[in-house]
Order: structure tokens, then sequence, then C-alpha cells
């Protein structure tokens, strides 16, 4: 039985930013900190992005970045400038890299290669228990999603982010390296909420990704036929594929914090850190971590660490619409890009804006569909 005093499950984005802030903080160098994982090179794995105003934590290790984005809809698709924000993209493998370097001199801080198959919390501690041994540590940071509660339950609406991206390579000149597509909407909605995302690292290279927020998954060849689609509606058709990703983010508002523990806290997607109305959770997780490390250094009930706020209330009314007229996620995001300010945009969905941007995206969107999610929700 192996004994610490902080243990991280789960070596992805919000795990090993956690431990990279306890590397860097002077508080945690007489701690033993256990990092658990089946595997520690994940590779390219995944592709984060987030936008930010002026230079940031993590530039160092951007693959790119756009000062100007693409939105696209049926008669109100336009280029918009993000002025002092800028669009931004890392590749997994350089994040994994960079952190591992770092917390890899701190003698208090090692990996173990084991799958997670329990946890379970005791009177002072936490027992975890691996697929090839057990371990015992004074608090446990948890990112894997042992816990199914949130995808059975009815009374938060569960849709997911999913999508297939192919990077491509052409041979002649064909992408406008400057503009990221954040969302083009011109392709056929089929009923649900479809977008294509297009990110463009060179003239010749680029990203592109078919995405639906909605409540099942598509065979394979569904994804990758509106690719196909996609690129020959754009004349490009001399191209190779590089590379393939895929994924499905939850998006919900189902209150993962209600289990956490005295000693337990789950993080990344595992804790509800995904922004449930975008499915953005990098940018979340880096700002939630650092609060989580400040919050270690004076308190010891890990319970009390998550606080709901009214980005809640905003995110469940925005989902129960859309889980119930999925159709309309065209029309919601093309009155947010057209009637608000693309700054006050980025704060409200970084959970940083005042009242009167709060008011403009309110007002923004269909008012009849959200009222009647407000009195379903609410009053009945």
């Amino acid at each position: 039985m192996k004994q610490t005093d902080y243990l991280i499950l789960g070596a992805g984005a919000s795990g090993l930013m956690l431990a990279y802030r306890m590397a860097k903080n002077p508080f945690f160098d007489h701690k033993s900190i256990l990092i658990l994982d089946q595997e520690q090179n994940k590779g390219n794995d995944r592709t984060w992005c987030f936008w930010e105003k002026g230079t940031g934590e993590w530039d160092p290790l951007l693959s790119k970045e756009w000062s100007q984005i693409y939105f696209g809809a049926l008669g109100k698709s336009k280029k918009i400038s993000l002025g002092s924000f800028s669009y931004k993209m890392i590749r997994s493998e350089a994040f994994y890299k960079y952190i591992w370097n770092f917390i890899q001199h701190k003698k208090n801080i090692s990996f173990v290669r084991d799958e997670v198959i329990h946890i379970k919390s005791l009177e002072e501690q936490v027992q975890v228990n691996g697929k090839s041994k057990t371990y015992l540590a004074s608090k446990v940071f948890n990112s894997i999603p042992l816990n199914q509660t949130y995808s059975s339950q009815k009374k938060y609406p569960v849709l997911k982010q999913h999508f297939i991206g192919w990077f491509i390579k052409t041979k002649q000149d064909a992408f406008d390296e400057e503009t990221a597509t954040f969302m083009d909407f011109n392709i056929e909605q089929k009923g649900n909420t479809r977008f294509m995302y297009v990110l463009p690292f060179s003239k010749k290279e680029a990203l592109f990704e078919y995405t639906l927020f909605s409540e099942n998954l598509l065979a394979k060849e569904s994804y990758e036929e509106a690719i196909e689609k996609y690129l020959s509606d754009k004349n490009i058709t001399d191209y190779r594929i590089v590379e393939k990703e895929q994924g499905s983010i939850p998006m919900t508002c189902y209150p993962f914090a209600s289990e956490n523990e005295k000693n337990i806290v789950h993080i990344g997607t595992a804790g509800g850190w995904t922004k449930a109305s975008t499915g953005y959770t990098f940018a979340n997780s880096s700002k939630k971590t650092k609060e989580l490390v400040n919050f270690l250094k004076n308190n010891s009930d890990l319970s009390t660490f998550e606080k709901r706020s009214k980005y809640n209330l905003y995110d469940l009314l925005f989902l129960d619409v859309l889980a119930q007229h999925n159709e309309l996620g065209s029309n919601i995001f093309s009155n947010l890009f057209q009637k608000v300010h693309i700054h006050s945009l980025f704060r409200f969905l970084n959970e940083e804006s005042n009242l009167m941007e709060d008011l403009k995206i309110i007002f923004s969107v269909p008012s009849i569909k959200f009222t009647q999610a407000i009195f379903k929700r609410f009053l009945l």
C-alpha cells in the first residue's frame, strides 16, 4: 500500500496543470505528490483552443494564434477582428512535454502507471484501489470520469460536443492563415446544431472539424463525408490527410461539485470544469487550478471549494433550450455574433462579464424560447 499526501488521478490537462502549480509553489515542497495514470506520454491526443487578451501564461506552448475569426451562417456571415484578444491553440504533446520537463526535477513529485478502479473515503484519508496496487492519500484530486451518474439523471440536460477532425495539407495555397473559422453553419443542419470549425496553420495546412452540439453521436462515416463535402464546396480537392482526431465532450450543468467530499475534489471534465454552453475546458482548468492551489493553502475541506454563480443559470437555460430545440443552435449563435461585441461575448463566456454585458447577451437570444425554459425550469 503506497501512501502520499496528495494524489492526482489522471495525467491530462487539469491533473498536470495542478501538479505544475503545486511544483511552482514552495508551500507544497514538503508534501509528497503522486500522479497516477495508465500512461504518461499521451502524445498529440488533444488540441486545445481558447481566447485570451494579450500575452498569457501558456504562450510559449502555442502552435498558432489568430487575430480574427470567421463566423458563418445563412445571410449573417462575417469576419470579426479580435482586437486586443487572440484565439490561441496548443497541441497536447507540447503541453505534456513542458509540464513533465518542469515537474521531473521536483523530488517530492512522482508518477505511477496504474488504472484506477475505485475511490473510497476513509475517516481522515482516501483509499484508491488501482489495478495493481492500493494507495492512501490525505487529499485526492480526481480527473478520471469514473462516475457516470450525470449521464443517467433527468434533471439536467446532457448534450455532447462531438466531432471528427482532419489535419490536411494541400499542394497549393488554399487558406487564410490569419483567420480561424470559429463556427460555419453554412452546412446542412439536419435538425441539429452542426457547424464546421477550421484552424489554418499556414496557407497549405489546416484542421477541419465537423462538430455537433447534440445528444447522440453519429456514425464515423457521417462526420467524414461532411468534411469531404465541405472541402469540395470550397474547391479544395488536391490534399492529403496528415492526421485525424475525434472527441466527445459532455455539455451539462449537472452539479459535479456535489460529489466532492472533505478529502476528494473532482477536477477537469470530471469536476464539471467544461464550460457547459460551449464545451471549452482548457482555459477554465487553468483558472480553476490556480484557485484550487490557493484554496489548499488556507482550507482543508475540499467539499467547500466549488461555488455556483449566475453563469450556472445562464448555461442551464441555454442547454434547456438547445436540448428541446436543437435545430435552433444556428439561429441562437447567429444572434449572439451579430448583436454582441466580440469582447463582451468572450468576457461572458469566460465568466468575467458585468451586468450590462449580461443583459446584452440575454436580449440577443430568442426571448420566447428562453422564457419558456425559465417557466418550465422554475415555475412548473
